[in-house]
């Protein structure tokens, strides 16, 4: 077995958002692993600090985490581009990183109310489909605002144009994942039920522990968890205990061990008061910490 096929298998078992055969020995890393979401680095990226193709080399340089949540907009018009995916995976593979999945924004909406611009939304996500699959992704991440006159309207279009776009992705060994991103999908009860609906294997949820907006995190959470192929800890601002300041990391995240989730959770500030590096330290700084004290208590 080669080298980057070693690391290829390794990091691709890492990435797949099963149950671990936890042990008597098994440490704290073991609970989950932990992921940078390119969001994070949203402002340096856009002012050209780095490019998306750096981006890989200055997470592991300046953080130390090796496993890596693209966003599409910052290699926009790449997604065909194979001498650039090509590239973008041999540097990833040569830092012993791993490719986890890809935010897709921008590409219209998957629960639109008319079967001409459903399919279109579906077909524009292809390629991030196959772009995934190429880096060695084991899902994208979509978004997922019904159009209709009533919740249950647009909950009808939702599951048409997810369950459509996952069918395709199943040939592919992809998931896709929806994120609570505003609308009716930050409805933790709303968004389960039209993933229950799609009743697809590989079509679940990206809970965010910061985007169920007006409505219970922890209950959302509770909600989403069943379906979860990802889990993203947003992250503002902290106190001076290193604790962010309006979401409890550690009740979170027993949450999500309580649903037998130990795949990636990854760290994704927004702040303004710290910079993104400091952010960053501090988010991934407080998931190592929660992560201790839930070995602790087991």
């Amino acid at each position: 077995m080669t080298r980057r096929h070693f690391i290829h298998s390794t990091f691709a078992t890492l990435a797949a958002p099963a149950v671990a055969n936890h042990h008597a020995g098994a440490k704290a890393e073991d609970l989950f692993d932990i992921s940078l979401a390119q969001w994070s680095n949203h402002r340096a990226l856009k002012k050209g600090e780095f490019t998306n193709m750096e981006w890989p080399e200055f997470t592991k340089r300046n953080f130390n985490i090796l496993a890596l949540e693209y966003v599409n907009q910052f290699f926009k018009d790449k997604a065909k581009d194979m001498k650039y995916l090509g590239e973008l995976k041999k540097r990833v593979s040569d830092l012993g990183m791993s490719n986890v999945l890809i935010m897709v924004d921008g590409e219209g909406h998957l629960g639109a109310g008319s079967d001409a611009k459903r399919q279109k939304t579906i077909d524009n996500h292809k390629k991030w489909v196959e772009a995934a699959k190429f880096l060695g992704c084991h899902s994208i991440r979509v978004n997922s605002h019904g159009e209709g006159k009533t919740d249950d309207e647009k909950a009808a279009n939702c599951v048409k144009g997810l369950g459509a776009l996952a069918t395709f992705a199943k040939d592919h060994n992809i998931n896709v994942i929806v994120e609570n991103h505003g609308g009716l999908s930050s409805n933790g009860a709303w968004m389960a039920k039209v993933l229950k609906d799609v009743n697809l294997d590989n079509c679940g949820a990206l809970p965010d522990f910061g985007n169920f907006h007006g409505y219970d995190r922890y209950k959302g959470l509770t909600e989403l968890m069943p379906y979860a192929k990802g889990v993203s800890a947003k992250s503002h601002d902290f106190d001076d205990k290193g604790n962010e300041t309006k979401t409890d990391f550690l009740k979170a995240l027993k949450i999500v061990m309580d649903h037998k989730y130990h795949g990636f959770v990854g760290v994704e500030y927004e702040g303004r008061k710290l910079s993104e590096i400091d952010g960053i330290k501090a988010t991934k700084a407080l998931l190592e910490k929660s992560r201790i004290a839930l070995h602790s208590a087991k």
